[in-house]
């Protein structure tokens, strides 16, 4: 080989490189994120990462700091979480007490993107208003150890009364051999995307 087609083949390779080493990874796409689970399951129809949820709300949907059923807790982002996270409050246990179903919270099972169900919430906020909560984790059994601010609680409107979506119904992704980038267009296609 020629040393100026090594040397083009060395750039080009160097290039590939860079470009990998500096692109968005696309990891996240392999799995169930939280956004489509929480649109497909409450019916509020906003796009975009979960952080963004509460102010895009504004304008469509009404929006408070009390969880009722089949509203959607919209948690701001943290540098634990910068994409912020979305879930459906399925049940009000108490004044500080919630359960959720929710996406790719807990690995489960070395899996990202799993869906859990009647997942516990407790409110830890000094004042009691939602602000700050603390999410069962189930790599540990247990509430997580830190606590996730929430923005607030976005309640759909009487055309988007919460739904269960069949695609849903556990343990859809794990059966079949489901693994990340087997089958993801069909999965895709059923989120609705």
């Amino acid at each position: 080989m020629s040393a100026s087609r090594f040397s083009g083949a060395f750039a080009a390779c160097l290039t590939m490189l860079a470009a990998m080493l500096t692109a968005t990874p696309a990891t996240a796409s392999s799995y169930l994120q939280c956004v489509p689970f929480a649109r497909a399951e409450s019916g509020v129809d906003i796009r975009g990462n979960a952080k963004t949820w509460w102010a895009q709300a504004a304008d469509d949907y009404e929006r408070g700091d009390e969880p009722r059923e089949g509203a959607v807790m919209a948690f701001a982002g943290t540098r634990g979480m910068p994409m912020g996270h979305v879930a459906v409050v399925k049940k009000v246990v108490s004044d500080r007490e919630i359960r959720i179903d929710h996406a790719n919270w807990s690995p489960i099972n070395g899996r990202r993107g799993q869906i859990e169900r009647n997942v516990r919430v407790i409110d830890v906020s000094a004042a009691g208003d939602w602000s700050m909560v603390r999410v069962w984790y189930a790599p540990i059994g247990d509430l997580g150890l830190r606590a996730n601010p929430v923005q607030g609680f976005i309640y759909p409107g009487h055309s988007a009364a919460p739904r269960k979506a069949p695609s849903f119904e556990a343990p859809v992704w794990t059966n079949n051999n489901w693994k990340p980038g087997n089958g993801l267009e069909i999965v895709v296609a059923s989120l609705g995307q």
